[in-house]
């Protein structure tokens, strides 16, 4: 028996991942995005469900929201326990929702668009 050809990969569109270490030190400034809560440290947790992520790949980080340590990644209650859509169902948020509205006002954001803009079309465009 002769074993059928193997598929190739499609390449992954590393241009299309957005990494900016300057959009998440600027999350990490906010209070965590539970209610009421005031836990310190705050961490960029990138949300997965129906974003650019896959799986073993983490999302963009336009996808990322300001979440306490605890409410990230150390209580059963937390995002990477519960799961994200129990932890939004629990705490009444919308992750993506949430994200996109940080992404919209991020300075650091704004400045890898523009870069990223001028890259792609060229100086003077």
């Amino acid at each position: 028996m002769t074993l059928p050809p193997r598929r190739q990969k499609k390449p992954a569109k590393a241009s299309a991942m957005i990494r900016c270490p300057g959009h998440l030190a600027w999350l990490r400034g906010f209070q965590c995005i539970v209610r009421g809560c005031k836990n310190e440290p705050v961490e960029a947790a990138h949300v997965r469900v129906g974003t650019d992520g896959g799986t073993g790949m983490k999302p963009s980080d336009v996808w990322a929201v300001p979440v306490c340590r605890e409410h990230h990644r150390s209580s059963s209650g937390s995002i990477h326990y519960a799961g994200e859509r129990t932890f939004e169902r629990i705490h009444r948020l919308d992750l993506r929702v949430l994200a996109a509205e940080f992404a919209a006002v991020s300075p650091a954001l704004a400045r890898q668009r523009i870069k990223n803009r001028v890259a792609r079309e060229g100086f003077g465009g």
